[in-house]
C-alpha cells in the first residue's frame, strides 16, 4: 500500500489518500499562479469591456461573448474554427509537455490542492493527523473539526457554482435570481443548488478520481507522448540502484534515492513516480519539490526527480524539438492566421440577397425595368439596430413590399423588395447592381446582385 494512503471504512472500500505538503520552489509557483487564476475566475462574469463580459457562454439565448465581442449562431463555422485550433494546440501541448497543464492550469488541480486541500490541512492537521482522525472514534473534537471544515467546503461550493452559472447566464442575471422571490426564477435557483451539490462532492469525495477515473485527458496522454515528451520524471539512471542513506560506511554501487518514500507521501493521486510515466500523474511537480528537499539535506545534486523526456535520462541529453512538434506547430499556426482573419474582418452586420427564382423582369407603369428579390439580414450585435437597403447607382430605386423592422440584437429578418432601374440604362440582359446596407447613416456592407431586362436597342 502508498505510503500516503489508508483503507476507508465503507462498502466501496476505496484506498483514501492523504498527500503530505512540501512547500518547495514549484509549489510556490503554483500557488502564486492559482491566486491570479482565482482571482480572475471570480472577477470575470463581472469585467465589462464595450459594455460586454469579459467571457459569457449563454447556450439558452445562443449569446458568447469573449473578451467584449459578441458571437451568435451564425457564427457556428468560428466556433469549429476555434475548437479545431484547441485540440491542435492540446495535442501538441501534449506531445511536448505531457499533463503539464493538469497540474498547473486546470480548475480541479487549482481548487482542489489550492483551496480545498489548504483549509482541510488548516482545520484537521497534516497527513498524519488527518489519517488519525478518520480513523479515530467519533468524539467532539472530530464533530467539531468535521462538521466546520463540510460547512467550509459547502459554502465554497456555493460560491463556485453561484460564478459558474454566472459565465453562462451573466451576472446580471444572476442577481435578479440572489435579489427577487423565488418564484421567479425557481429553475435558476434550483441550478445553484445542483452545481453546488456537484462541485462540493467533487472537492469532498470524489477527488482525485477525477483525475485517475473521469477525465479522459489522461489517456489521450497515454496515446500522445513519445520518448521526447519532457514530462515529472524520474531519472533512474542516476538514482538507482537505490536505498537507505547509511552514516557509519560509505555509499558504494548505491544511486541518489535513498528510497525516503516521500515522494509517494505528497502524491495527490496515490502514484510512485520511480515506476515510469503512468496516466494518473498529473505532472503537478509535488514529488520534484519532495524529493529536491531531501536531495539538499543530504548534499546530493537537486531534480533526481524533474522535468525529463525518456531520451533525456537515457543519452544525458537536453530537450529536442522533434519534426512531430514542428508540424502541430505549423499547423496551429495556419488555423490560428485563419480563425484571427475571420474574426478581425467580421461584419456586425450581414445580408444575403437573390433574386426570386423563376421570376422574369416587369415593365413598371414609368417605363423602368423591375426585378423582385428576397433578403435576410442578420444583426451580429448586441443592441437593436433599424436599417435600410439603398442601391450604390442613384438611377436604381429600391423599393420595399413591407419596410423591414428593427432588427433585435443577435435577431435576423428577411425582407421582399423591388429593384427598379430605367430602360434605356439596360445595354445587356444580365448586369451586376450594387445594393447598401445601411445603419444609421453609415454603410454596414454593400452586396452584388444580378439584374435581368431587356436590351435597349
Amino acid at each position: 500500500m502508498d505510503a500516503n494512503a489508508t483503507l476507508k471504512s465503507g462498502p466501496a472500500k476505496r484506498q483514501w489518500l492523504y498527500p503530505a505538503i512540501r512547500k518547495g520552489m514549484y509549489y510556490r509557483w503554483r500557488s502564486a499562479i492559482s491566486y491570479v487564476y482565482l482571482i480572475v475566475f471570480f472577477a470575470g462574469p463581472f469585467i465589462r469591456i464595450k459594455g460586454q463580459p469579459a467571457l459569457l457562454l449563454n447556450f439558452m439565448e445562443r449569446k458568447f461573448v469573449l473578451l467584449g465581442q459578441v458571437f451568435w449562431p451564425q457564427d457556428i463555422f468560428l466556433f469549429v474554427l476555434a475548437t479545431l485550433v484547441f485540440v491542435v494546440f492540446v495535442t501538441l501541448f501534449t506531445i511536448a509537455f505531457g499533463r503539464v497543464f493538469c497540474g498547473w492550469i486546470c480548475p480541479q488541480t487549482i481548487f482542489m490542492e489550492m483551496v480545498f486541500r489548504k483549509i482541510e490541512i488548516w482545520i484537521e492537521g497534516d497527513a498524519n493527523k488527518r489519517r488519525k482522525l478518520d480513523a479515530g472514534p467519533w468524539t467532539n473534537e472530530k464533530l467539531l473539526k468535521k462538521g466546520s471544515k463540510h460547512l467550509i467546503f459547502i459554502l465554497l461550493s456555493f460560491l463556485i457554482a453561484n460564478t459558474f452559472l454566472a459565465y453562462i447566464i451573466g451576472s446580471e442575471n444572476l442577481l435578479k435570481i440572489m435579489t427577487e422571490p423565488i418564484a421567479a426564477h425557481v429553475i435558476g435557483f434550483a441550478s445553484i443548488w445542483v452545481f453546488t451539490m456537484v462541485f462540493y462532492l467533487v472537492y469532498s469525495q470524489v477527488r482525485e478520481l477525477v483525475c485517475t477515473v473521469i477525465c479522459p485527458y489522461g489517456r489521450l496522454q497515454g496515446v500522445l507522448i513519445d520518448k521526447d515528451t519532457v514530462v515529472v520524471a524520474y531519472n533512474d539512471t542516476r538514482g538507482e540502484p537505490r536505498g537507505k542513506l547509511r552514516k557509519d560506511k560509505e555509499q558504494l554501487n548505491q544511486g541518489d534515492c535513498v528510497d525516503c518514500n516521500l515522494c509517494v507521501a505528497v502524491c495527490p493521486t496515490g502514484i510512485d513516480i520511480r515506476k515510469g510515466t503512468q496516466l494518473e500523474c498529473t505532472n503537478c511537480t509535488a514529488c520534484i519539490d519532495a524529493c529536491n528537499d531531501v536531495m539538499e539535506k543530504i548534499n546530493k545534486p537537486l531534480n533526481l526527480i524533474g522535468y525529463y523526456s525518456e531520451n533525456m535520462i537515457k543519452q544525458n541529453s537536453k530537450p529536442s524539438f522533434t519534426w512531430r512538434m514542428a508540424g502541430y506547430s505549423v499547423v496551429m499556426a495556419v488555423l490560428i492566421g485563419v480563425l484571427s482573419w475571420f474574426i478581425f474582418s467580421r461584419k456586425d452586420m450581414d445580408i444575403t440577397v437573390m433574386r426570386s427564382a423563376g421570376m422574369l423582369y416587369q415593365q413598371q407603369p414609368d417605363g423602368s425595368i423591375s426585378n423582385i428579390y428576397n433578403a435576410e439580414i442578420i444583426n451580429k450585435t448586441n443592441r437593436s439596430q433599424q436599417i435600410s437597403l439603398q442601391a450604390a447607382d442613384a438611377d436604381v430605386k429600391v423599393k420595399f413590399i413591407q419596410p423591414p423592422a428593427a432588427i433585435a440584437a443577435g435577431g435576423s429578418i428577411k425582407v421582399v423588395f423591388f429593384v427598379m432601374k430605367p430602360a434605356a440604362s439596360i445595354n445587356k440582359p444580365k448586369t451586376d447592381i450594387q445594393l447598401n446596407l445601411v445603419s444609421g447613416k453609415n454603410v454596414v456592407e454593400t452586396v452584388t446582385t444580378s439584374f435581368i431586362g431587356p436590351v435597349n436597342n
